[in-house]
């Protein structure tokens, strides 16, 4: 089954930044806090700081790669522009889904246990439920789910600011405090804090969904590459604020001692319930959900308006103008994944592929840019950038194995 009606680009720059925001601030930093203060201490900013520069250098990537090559499929059309590989092309796409499949139904099965503090429900059915909304918003339409992935995503980051800001009084002690969070020059301190950021490095992880509705934004070669570019920006300062102060204001083994390290700060400075914390947590993970359900759904629209899977994958709604069968599968496979659940062995193998995956792109942009170094109407940066992106990814990638090998 095929149609010929495409994609619809309804979003701005604004909605797009919006839409990098929510894949990208989840609902990790809600509980990455304390892990991260229990390994580096009061360094942990540094950690964040060095996380958010390795993280930068693979989105230049695909700022670059997005500006060359705005299409849905996103990471698949650069490792096939890359490696001229139709077969590497489409296992990058298929692996790019898993990933984000088993990571939104990792994410439903968190949004139970927390769900389950408020209203007492079984388990399967509020997945079923849940799972079921979020295909339906996804199939909606790209202006729909965007829309309210963008409000969410305003609660979700405004709730970081609501803590930074009744915590204002410990960062007002920064100018005093500062050699407090600025390490010395010692190896100890310095293997900590590497260990730190490569733990800091998965809450920027995200902004590589952002390239997969290309097809869906408007003035994509300016707007796309810029909105990647804003958002790991804004990211980075909401994640240096936070952990700033986290430090200042408690000692790291009480945040690490925490399972919900915002919420206690919450109830330290003011000394209230913390409920509304708990909500915001709940629509963090919602929207995560969401964006990721519906970055698998257009990888496998672009695999197959490509010939690169089954054809009618590619059949778009004439109303909504949204790839319906893709949604649809992607909602079924999360509901089945989410039912299983025990997903943890699993989010850990996602997080080497996307690793991996980000090693092919930052290699295929390397061979892209000595095809055709200075294309017209294209953001091109140094060819040193995405070569550095390469040696990280491949670096923790290795980092990683040897770590579940040691720990299994």
């Amino acid at each position: 089954m095929s149609n010929k009606i495409g994609l619809k680009r309804t979003l701005s720059l604004p909605q797009l930044v919006l839409y990098g925001l929510g894949t990208t601030i989840g609902a990790g930093i809600y509980a990455l806090v304390g892990e991260l203060a229990g390994i580096a201490g009061y360094f942990s900013p540094i950690s964040f700081l060095i996380a958010s520069l390795i993280a930068t250098v693979t989105a230049i990537s695909f700022a670059e790669l997005s500006s060359r090559f705005p299409r849905a499929a996103g990471t698949a059309v650069y490792v096939k522009e890359g490696f001229g590989s139709k077969n590497y092309s489409t296992l990058t796409g298929i692996l790019v889904s898993i990933a984000g499949l088993v990571s939104a139904a990792a994410l439903v099965n968190g949004f139970v246990g927390y769900l389950q503090q408020f209203i007492q429900l079984d388990t399967w059915f509020i997945i079923t439920l849940i799972t079921l909304f979020l295909g339906g918003v996804a199939a909606c339409g790209i202006n729909v789910s965007a829309s309210l992935a963008g409000l969410i995503t305003i609660i979700e980051v405004g709730g970081l600011i609501f803590i930074i800001t009744i915590s204002h009084g410990a960062l007002a002690e920064l100018p005093t405090r500062w050699p407090e969070i600025i390490p010395p020059l010692s190896l100890s301190h310095w293997e900590n804090i590497f260990i730190g950021s490569i733990l800091a490095f998965y809450a920027f992880i995200g902004f590589e969904d952002m390239v997969v509705v290309a097809e869906e934004v408007k003035d994509v070669k300016r707007n796309l590459p810029l909105a990647i570019m804003l958002t790991l920006g804004i990211t980075t300062i909401l994640y240096m604020l936070i952990m700033v102060t986290a430090v200042l204001a408690l000692p790291p083994a009480d945040l690490a001692s925490s399972n919900a390290p915002l919420s206690y700060l919450y109830h330290y400075f003011t000394g209230d319930k913390t409920t509304i914390i708990s909500i915001i947590g709940l629509l963090a993970i919602i929207n995560g959900a969401l964006i990721q359900m519906i970055m698998a759904s257009r990888v496998m629209y672009g695999l197959s308006s490509h010939g690169q899977l089954p054809v009618w994958l590619s059949f778009v709604h004439p109303r909504t103008q949204t790839p319906l069968f893709s949604t649809l599968i992607a909602t079924i496979t999360v509901l089945i994944l989410a039912l299983i659940g025990h997903l943890s062995i699993l989010a850990e193998v996602c997080s080497v592929i996307m690793l991996i995956i980000f090693s092919l792109v930052n290699l295929a942009l390397i061979r892209v840019k000595r095809r055709d170094p200075h294309p017209e109407n294209t953001i091109v940066f140094p060819t040193w950038i995405p070569m550095t992106g390469f040696v990280i990814s491949v670096s923790f990638v290795l980092i990683t194995l040897i770590n579940v090998l040691l720990s299994g």
